[in-house]
């Protein structure tokens, strides 16, 4: 029986700006595909994303990929939903439309020349 180290991430509700947060669920014999990873639940009171007396929050697994730097590791990336299943306020993810072609994300590089 293999184990497995899914660290899942998400972005809490702190503003201006959110952070990254994560946790790591062990399973057994995972396949290494998404649709193996189980809805999660945590604490929301800690990330700002719930009140103390109702804190539970659904982490929904979107994409995964292989850790580089743990053996039997996948990066599990999520978005927060409410307890009923509902898009949490702070998941901005939940407004793209995922079959809307017309949408491009990426990382901006700039490059500088000096000459010293």
């Amino acid at each position: 029986m293999s184990k497995s180290k899914l660290e899942y991430i998400w972005l809490d509700g702190y503003q201006p700006t959110a952070s990254l947060r994560s946790k790591t669920k062990v399973v057994s014999d995972f396949s290494g595909k998404l649709e193996d990873c189980p809805i999660w639940s945590f604490d929301g009171s800690s990330t700002r994303q719930a009140e103390g007396g109702a804190s539970d929050c659904l982490l929904k697994p979107v994409a995964i990929y292989t850790d580089p730097d743990r053996k039997d590791g996948f990066l599990v990336m999520t978005e927060v939903l409410n307890a009923d299943g509902t898009p949490h306020v702070s998941n901005g993810r939940a407004g793209i439309d995922d079959d809307d072609n017309d949408f491009w994300f990426g990382f901006e590089q700039e490059y500088f020349i000096m000459d010293t």
